[in-house]
């Protein structure tokens, strides 16, 4: 039999969860997927987009700038443009150099930069602390590049700061801290559990980091990720990481315009410090040397218009609302036992059973809900492999993002039918 010339990335690669999911969904125009992370379908901003894209392409002086290559690091304007809003976001001077547009990369999406990221700092056998649950399509760039996940537990304000300094602690007495890179957060409306970190708890973070760094014997870098910021629906904005005194040389920064204006846009952007930075960007380069420049300029003239700000004041109230009916059937159909936390943002509740219910793909409780049409992310998925705990079986994701809310009703009521069968009432 011949050998596979398939490198040890092209072997250890699986087939992402995500995908699966969506070609169930997509296979069955029946079924009410609660599981996809789409956003809201009905406010996609087509008329907006038409005009600004009309307008951009109006004359030939504007429109060949648009259909032509960009560069690398990111059309400027729109790196200021992302910069200033930032600022203003996190309540700072504009002459604070942690948030500079020349520390910004304009990526095809945050996950891109994500992506990116991890292959600058890591190398096979490396080892990423992470949110236990985290972004499930972050564990599978964990496991394609052969790395370690690490998880730490969560709290209500976000990651507990107690089990971090005890894995950290664990990891420099085995004497792995060495190969410890950097600490991965989902840090507003967390996908999966809808939670926030507190920019207290992200100051605290950074301090236990930078007290490790010796024992490992470089630096350990914050990774946060902002997919879900501006997707605040109630209560107050929380800073960023980078707003915490003396750190911005340990923060990495991830953001997104795909999930607030179109996700179909494709463009998202980080904020990297040297000499993260420079090896981002060089990757970039090989990568495709620019995200869409066209895409790029359709940002910036919604930016400048207005119509950004417009379309998420919108999109906000749609989540509010989504949210707000998806709750609304949990309590009516879901049995007593099962629990959530109610998220301020975002798109997801994640729902805790009882221990004896079992939630994964292969678990007659998912199959059930299959063949009633409905389907959930099963919150096994979302957790690394981590050896030091198992993962728990009785959890799951569910998204009010991309459902109409007849559909969230009705899925849920699916849903809560099944989970009343199994447990017997």
């Amino acid at each position: 039999m011949k050998q596979s010339a398939l490198s040890k990335l092209g072997h250890r690669s699986e087939a992402p969860p995500i995908s699966w999911l969506m070609e169930v969904t997509l296979s069955r125009p029946q079924l009410i997927s609660l599981a996809a992370g789409f956003t809201d379908n009905e406010s996609l901003p087509v008329s907006d987009a038409r005009d600004l894209l009309n307008d951009l392409l109006r004359t030939r002086k504007t429109g060949q700038a648009a259909l032509q290559y960009g560069t690398t690091a990111g059309d400027p304007v729109l790196r200021e443009l992302t910069a200033q809003d930032f600022r203003l976001l996190d309540g700072v001077l504009d002459n604070d150099k942690a948030y500079h547009a020349d520390r910004m990369i304009i990526t095809n999406g945050s996950q891109q930069m994500l992506y990116m990221v991890t292959e600058a700092l890591c190398d096979e056998g490396d080892i990423v602390l992470v949110e236990d649950p985290t972004y499930f399509v972050y564990i599978g760039i964990l496991q394609s590049h052969g790395l370690r996940g690490r998880g730490v537990k969560m709290q209500e304000d976000g990651l507990n700061l107690e089990h971090l300094e005890k894995t950290l602690e664990s990891l420099k007495k085995s004497g792995e801290i060495k190969r410890v890179k950097m600490l991965y957060l989902v840090s507003y409306y967390q996908n999966p559990t809808g939670l926030t970190t507190s920019f207290e708890k992200k100051a605290a973070a950074l301090k236990l980091l930078r007290k490790y760094e010796k024992a490992a014997g470089h630096p350990i870098y914050l990774l946060e990720d902002a997919a879900y910021r501006e997707l605040r629906f109630k209560g107050g904005d929380v800073k960023s990481a980078l707003a915490a005194k003396g750190f911005g040389n340990r923060v990495i920064y991830a953001g997104t315009y795909s999930k607030p204006f179109a996700t179909g846009t494709r463009v998202g952007f980080g904020i990297l410090p040297d000499p993260v930075y420079t090896a981002v960007v060089r990757i970039k380069g090989n990568h495709d040397f620019g995200t869409s420049n066209l895409l790029q300029q359709l940002l910036v003239k919604a930016i400048s218009s207005g119509k950004y700000e417009e379309h998420l004041t919108t999109l906000q109230r749609r989540y509010a609302k989504k949210a707000k009916g998806m709750l609304a059937a949990m309590k009516q159909f879901f049995p007593s036992e099962v629990q959530w936390w109610e998220p301020q943002g975002g798109l997801y509740y994640y729902a805790r059973l009882p221990k004896a219910l079992k939630t994964g793909a292969k678990s007659k409780l998912f199959q059930k809900a299959l063949a009633r049409d409905v389907l959930y992310v099963p919150g096994e998925l979302c957790y690394a492999n981590d050896p030091t705990r198992r993962k728990p079986e009785n959890e799951m994701r569910l998204s009010f993002g991309g459902g109409t809310e007849q559909n969230i009703h009705i899925g849920i009521e699916r849903l809560g039918g099944v989970l009343r069968e199994m447990l017997g009432k």
